[in-house]
């Protein structure tokens, strides 16, 4: 049985004065959930403040990106060394954003992904499609390319998949339930192909514009884990209420 996995990704937000305010009251208001794996992923600048804040609770800290490099003259760079040393347990790695205005291919990302891993760092790997190529109906095409890319020769432990249709990030548009078990359920069937029978315990998780106002709907979907939440994310009693989304009955 899969854990729901809801992760915060706070993108350039909050500084760490707010940071401190946000987790604060977060921390009360979802002290006695037991059941569903909690991630943050503040800026940089938050993390070691952010981690000491919730030493003990069960919340799990994650950056936003990685180098995959351990060490080196690499100026501006974070190595997953030093992200472990912030208290992080996770890195997004293959974010639309970090595809789209920072230029990163499938080898750069498969690059990070297996430093990650070398070092024990989690990853939430990031996929999906423009409205462009959904409109071309490429949808799978690209999921495919990206899985098999981004995967090559890892080992698949400790890693999440957020599917984030890049036509939904940001937009206030959201993949309706069905589009959404759609794709999760082909992303499902290429980690079927790659890693057998360990793919039903891949987490599989919705990356575009949830909110407390979807969040159930999509967490009905059966290939549907959990989210990768942004602007939603921001605000305590928002995050709370996707972290407390109410169960369908049978899921």
């Amino acid at each position: 049985m899969r854990r729901p996995f809801i992760a915060a990704n706070w993108k350039m937000n909050k500084t760490i004065p707010e940071t401190k305010g946000f987790v604060n009251e977060f921390i009360l208001a979802v002290k006695d959930v037991a059941s569903t794996d909690i991630v943050i992923a503040p800026p940089f600048t938050s993390l070691s403040t952010a981690s000491e804040l919730i030493r003990g609770t069960g919340i799990k800290l994650a950056a936003q990106d990685v180098f995959y490099e351990e060490k080196g003259a690499f100026t501006g760079e974070i190595s997953p060394v030093m992200l472990l040393d912030s208290g992080c347990s996770y890195v997004i790695i293959g974010h639309s954003e970090r595809r789209q205005y920072f230029g990163e291919s499938d080898e750069i990302i498969n690059k990070k992904i297996k430093a990650s891993r070398k070092n024990a760092l989690g990853v939430i790997f990031c996929i999906g499609e423009s409205l462009e190529q959904r409109e071309a109906g490429k949808t799978f095409d690209v999921l495919k390319q990206e899985i098999e890319n981004g995967l090559r020769d890892v080992v698949m432990e400790n890693i999440v998949i957020a599917y984030e249709p890049i036509w939904a990030i940001g937009t206030g548009r959201t993949a309706s339930p069905e589009q959404a078990q759609e794709a999760h359920a082909y992303i499902r069937s290429r980690l079927r192909v790659l890693y057998g029978n360990k793919s039903e315990e891949i987490c599989i998780i919705y990356g575009g514009s949830a909110t407390p106002e979807n969040i159930d709907s999509l967490m009905a979907c059966p290939d549907v884990d959990g989210a990768l939440v942004g602007g939603a994310s921001l605000k305590p009693e928002s995050f709370t209420r996707i972290v407390r989304f109410r169960k369908a009955e049978g899921k």
